[in-house]
């Protein structure tokens, strides 16, 4: 007998519910996924503004839930479990989704998942590309997240290999896009530009690429610095700025770092299946890099399509449905956010 299993994010500015089907083999099928961004409303401030996101989610929350209803011809009382991303992310927002969660749960009588982000969004390759191989190594690029996992089971065993010393590979994105005059949020436009600039015009350095740096640790506030540097000596010089080169020299140097520890590690490991999520990993250049060296490698490459690899509920709904597959305790109703709820922990 399957199950609809609901899932709630709200951890930076969109609100997302997603609603799938957990079969009693243990696949999940996507039913709906509705998204409410905020970002335009963040935009002008050239970044996310907590106190906004959290008033934003609050009024689109039960709206997007009944929009995920009525796309899955589903009612409320068919809910079987409840998912709600419990961190990490903006304590404000988090908890506007963890406190409709209870209530949803609460007036429901069922149970209760607090669930962790970053484990969604490896997740969510699962409703596109089915169970994942046991054990495989997650990419995980995002705005606010740069890291290196094994996953041995993604409803309870995840451990970190390495991450970000600094800013993550989104941020400097965000960051290049505002040296540039191009818009927030800054990975769109500056893949944008990129497509029609020489990537090879510029040579930025590869952060934490030394022979004595940790081999599976990023930073990308040193490039993001270099860029700046470069275009304030142009603009000195009197030069025109050749924006798509910038951008495609940049995003290089960004697509290089990632895609060639994400290569080592699979190999040093003995893992064979690489899976890239997060909101970064819908960049053209990381993907066919990406593509590229797995496939000299003998790696399979899995990356979800673009609109799973945002913040969504679709993701937090299929970590549920893992979650409840594989046994996990339910949540208490008195489960608080946690902004910086780490990776391993799969659950609260």
């Amino acid at each position: 007998m399957s199950r609809i299993i609901m899932g709630i994010e709200s951890s930076c500015d969109e609100t997302g519910v997603g609603l799938v089907r957990l079969h009693d083999d243990g696949t999940v099928d996507l039913l709906a996924d509705e998204v409410a961004s905020s970002v335009d409303q963040h935009a002008r401030f050239g970044g996310v503004v907590p106190e906004v996101a959290s008033r934003a989610h609050l009024e689109a929350m039960v709206p997007t839930a009944n929009r995920a209803f009525e796309k899955a011809d589903l009612k409320l009382s068919d809910v079987d479990a409840i998912a709600v991303t419990a961190g990490p992310g903006l304590a404000g927002a988090l908890l506007v989704g963890v406190s409709a969660a209870k209530a949803y749960a609460a007036a429901l009588g069922v149970p209760l998942y607090g669930v962790n982000h970053l484990a969604g969004h490896i997740a969510v390759d699962t409703l596109q590309h089915g169970p994942l191989p046991k054990p495989c190594l997650a990419l995980l690029v995002s705005g606010g997240h740069t890291q290196l996992l094994r996953v041995d089971d993604i409803a309870t065993t995840i451990t970190e290999l390495g991450s970000t010393v600094d800013d993550a590979a989104g941020e400097a994105y965000d960051k290049v896009a505002r040296v540039l005059g191009l818009p927030y949020p800054g990975g769109p436009p500056i893949d944008k530009a990129a497509k029609q600039g020489d990537p090879r015009a510029i040579a930025f350095p590869r952060g934490m690429t030394g022979p004595r740096d940790a081999k599976f640790d990023f930073s990308f506030s040193g490039l993001k610095t270099a860029v700046a540097r470069w275009v304030e000596g142009a603009e000195r010089r009197g030069e025109d700025i050749p924006v798509n080169d910038v951008a495609a020299s940049f995003q290089e140097a960004v697509a290089d770092v990632l895609t060639a520890k994400a290569v080592r590690a699979a190999k040093e490991s003995g893992i064979g299946t690489l899976v890239i999520s997060g909101g970064v990993a819908a960049n053209s250049r990381l993907s066919e890099l990406a593509r590229e060296r797995c496939e000299a490698a003998g790696i399979e490459l899995r990356v979800p399509r673009p609109r799973l690899c945002t913040d969504n509920g679709a993701m937090i709904a299929a970590l549920g449905a893992h979650v409840v597959a594989a046994g996990v305790r339910e949540s208490t109703l008195d489960i608080s956010a946690n902004p910086a709820l780490p990776v391993h922990v799969v659950s609260v």
